[in-house]
């Protein structure tokens, strides 16, 4: 290896290390060693580690059922076929989220719409709701299923929510992906007061991770049994669930219905059960970090997180809006100023529609005013609890020196 190699290689390990991106996750020896113990047991996957993932979930956030999958696009996929939803049938969403809010729907052979976001929170706007289901009564498109998006972890307006649910008729997915161990009302997202099924993301840059994972969380028994089935091939061993055959024929399973293969491993389980131990200490970690950044970054031409006096966020992200009227540079070169500074911002998200593939379905710009203008406006910024003291510093100075000169 020559001398060039060598410094080119040391270059790149110390620019890389230099760099903060905006979210990680934080592995610690006690998941390592959980991960190897699993690794040494009989029992890879179906074995002991879902069920306790599923009860200590459950008991975190308070509700009567845990079902584990593979991935959260996994669970609210199953979670629409629960509420049967199906072709003819048409889903509302949050355009501000991740395409799997509105695809697990699509998969369903049922059609999305979707709700434009409060400008304040940038979650679904309940007063927009109210205003399409108005519409939507009178040309007879009600929703089956809406499906409100906690966006950053930020709880959405679930008593209003709710309140419309009960007099137009639709069935609530909540899509907590970023918002376990996050608060509404004093009590936890999970808990199901005001929803049918919600929905957690355990992916590696969520509050805590599972590598890969997700879970729904259910007050209704014949949800969470719809939920296992459907998990898991639409497989049953269950004498009650089976259908009769002749006695003298083994028959110690039966597919009795169309379900699929998002089971959750034991190896993965054991991971989230592991990290769930530590999700207060994250959450204040990062309620300690947004504390700072709202400190810090107050005068500077941009608008900080907003949070409702009735929530408790996870703070999953931390989006800072620009004042691009206020500032010389426009929202790409500050992405770009930032990113060559080290400091690695996202942008989350790009509205649903605005994709190709539903530009396709036959949705255009200018559908969703408010979540257009937060697209155009907003960076997020680094927020995870690995994120140190000075790594934190070093991201207010150089947005700082972005956006004042």
């Amino acid at each position: 290896m020559t001398s060039e190699t060598i410094d080119f290689i040391m270059t790149k390990l110390i620019s890389e290390k230099m760099n903060i991106p905006y979210a990680q996750q934080s592995i610690s020896q006690a998941d390592i060693d959980a991960v190897i113990e699993v690794l040494n047991s009989k029992f890879l996957t179906q074995g002991p580690m879902v069920p306790a993932f599923e009860n200590f979930i459950s008991s975190y956030v308070g509700s009567d059922h845990a079902v584990a999958f593979n991935s959260a696009t996994s669970a609210l996929h199953v979670a629409c076929l629960a509420l049967g939803v199906t072709s003819g049938d048409i889903v509302w969403t949050s355009p501000n989220t991740f395409v799997a809010s509105s695809n697990c729907a699509l998969y369903c052979g049922a059609d999305v719409d979707f709700v434009d976001i409060d400008p304040l929170t940038y979650n679904l706007s309940s007063d927009r709701l109210e205003e399409k289901l108005i519409l939507a009564k009178k040309s007879g498109r009600l929703p089956k299923v809406v499906i409100p998006v906690h966006f950053c972890g930020q709880p959405c307006d679930m008593r209003a929510i709710c309140r419309l649910s009960k007099i137009y008729g639709f069935r609530i997915i909540e899509d907590a992906s970023h918002a376990i161990g996050a608060e509404y009302e004093s009590q936890k997202i999970g808990i199901g007061k005001f929803s049918d099924i919600t929905i957690f993301s355990f992916h590696p840059v969520k509050i805590i991770t599972s590598a890969e994972g997700g879970m729904a969380v259910t007050n209704d028994k014949n949800i969470a049994s719809k939920l296992r089935l459907l998990r898991s091939h639409g497989i049953t061993n269950s004498p009650h669930e089976m259908h009769s055959r002749p006695k003298d024929e083994i028959w110690n399973y039966q597919q009795i219905d169309l379900g699929f293969n998002y089971r959750m491993s034991d190896i993965h389980a054991a991971l989230g059960l592991k990290q769930i131990e530590r999700i207060e200490q994250f959450l204040d970690r990062r309620r300690s970090i947004a504390l700072r950044y709202d400190k810090e970054l107050q005068g500077l031409p941009i608008t900080l997180p907003f949070q409702i006096s009735a929530g408790l966020s996870s703070y999953h992200l931390y989006p800072i809006r620009l004042h691009l009227d206020e500032i010389k540079k426009t929202q790409k070169e500050v992405w770009a100023a930032l990113h060559s500074a080290g400091i690695l911002v996202n942008l989350l998200y790009i509205p649903v529609y605005l994709q190709p593939y539903y530009e396709a379905l036959g949705f255009k710009r200018g559908y969703c005013p408010e979540a257009e203008s937060y697209y155009r406006e907003t960076i997020s910024i680094p927020m995870f609890p690995g994120l140190t003291d000075f790594q934190q510093g070093r991201v207010i100075e150089q947005i700082r020196e972005v956006l004042l000169f």
